[in-house]
């Protein structure tokens, strides 16, 4: 039997232990904050002990996601030609490929945040944008834990009309702004691929000591350019975790509020949430007798048009193109809203 050299094993021994490290701390990232702020003597039910909870716990588990995503996909996109990858999600017929990126989208369930670095490496692989935004809207809005939750608290009919809603929202919404060839406006640093502070033209040819050399220099690159973003999108949502405003929703987004399905946007948007995370909200103004299109539009407009992934995004997107993004998908979740007040009445 072959040995592995010497060298070559001592790399995979680092790659497990620097693997086993993230995993642990991905694991263990809540509970170190309970214990925290626990032993600080905060009252865990108080509001100001969820926010802070919210904004130490999210900062962290959002900076590992990042890390880790940001290493992976460079290291594949470094395996990756433009042409491949291009005629792999870009598709020979209009469509195609946005079909294909939101079926992706669905099994890879990243948070909005998340979504973002996956977002970064498609379009610096080739992937046209407007096929790259179906992934990006796909990702936080439909996959296996809001699909099985939904279904749990209402039903095959409700995850049915909820599952097809958001995928056709983001075939459609990747395929106008695709049609509307706004790649001027996504950030130079985005195309780049640099190894050893340098850009270079190709990835051909790199060992793999450089690949991993390139994917640790690409999360640091992207880091240091979004952590500020990172912090304020992060900051806004634990301001507002907590501080939900039911009250509100039953005032002006109740049976028979010709604008409920807006103002639910509206709400909705400002919030930082996955699917499982905002669904007890979501079931319990159900239950205050709120129709089930206007929270789930509300739901939409959480996971997948949230303010803290657009301060990121904005580090990425220029703002012609984060208006065209977040006016198409709220365009979209809005009529959705308003006809499924109609069919799930």
């Amino acid at each position: 039997m072959e040995h592995l050299p010497t060298s070559t094993r001592g790399r995979g021994a680092v790659m497990l232990a620097i693997v086993a490290v993230w995993a642990a701390a991905y694991w263990v990232n809540g509970w170190v904050w309970d214990r925290l702020l626990d032993a600080a003597g905060m009252d865990p039910e108080a509001r100001l002990t969820e926010s802070l909870h919210f904004f130490l716990y999210d900062t962290v588990k959002i900076a590992l996601l990042l890390t880790g995503i940001i290493f992976v996909i460079t290291i594949l996109r470094s395996y990756m030609s433009v042409e491949r990858t291009r005629a792999l999600l870009g598709g020979r017929r209009e469509g195609v490929g946005n079909v294909m990126a939101a079926g992706l989208g669905v099994i890879t369930p990243f948070c909005s945040c998340s979504a973002v670095p996956a977002f970064i490496g498609f379009v610096a692989a080739g992937v046209p944008l407007g096929v790259t935004m179906s992934f990006l809207i796909a990702s936080p809005l439909v996959n296996e834990v809001a699909v099985g939750l939904l279904l749990t608290l209402f039903g095959w009919r409700v995850t049915l009309a909820y599952v097809g809603a958001g995928l056709a929202i983001a075939i459609t919404a990747g395929w106008v702004i695709g049609r509307l060839r706004l790649e001027r406006h996504v950030e130079p640093f985005v195309f780049e691929t640099r190894l050893g502070g340098q850009v270079i033209d190709s990835t051909a040819g790199l060992t793999f000591d450089q690949r991993i050399q390139m994917a640790a220099e690409e999360v640091g690159s992207i880091l240091r350019r979004i952590w500020p973003y990172l912090l304020v999108g992060i900051g806004v949502g634990a301001v507002i975790h907590g501080w939900a405003p039911e009250d509100l929703f039953t005032r002006y987004a109740g049976p028979g509020a010709a604008f409920g399905v807006i103002v639910a946007v509206l709400i909705g948007v400002p919030l930082y949430s996955n699917a499982a995370g905002i669904l007890p909200l979501v079931e319990a103004l159900y239950d205050k007798g709120l129709p089930m299109g206007t929270l789930l539009a509300f739901m939409m407009a959480v996971v997948a048009l949230s303010v803290p992934e657009m301060i990121l995004l904005r580090r990425v997107l220029r703002p012609p193109l984060l208006a065209v993004f977040i006016g198409v998908v709220a365009t979209g979740i809005v009529a959705v809203g308003y006809l499924f007040n109609l069919l799930l009445a």
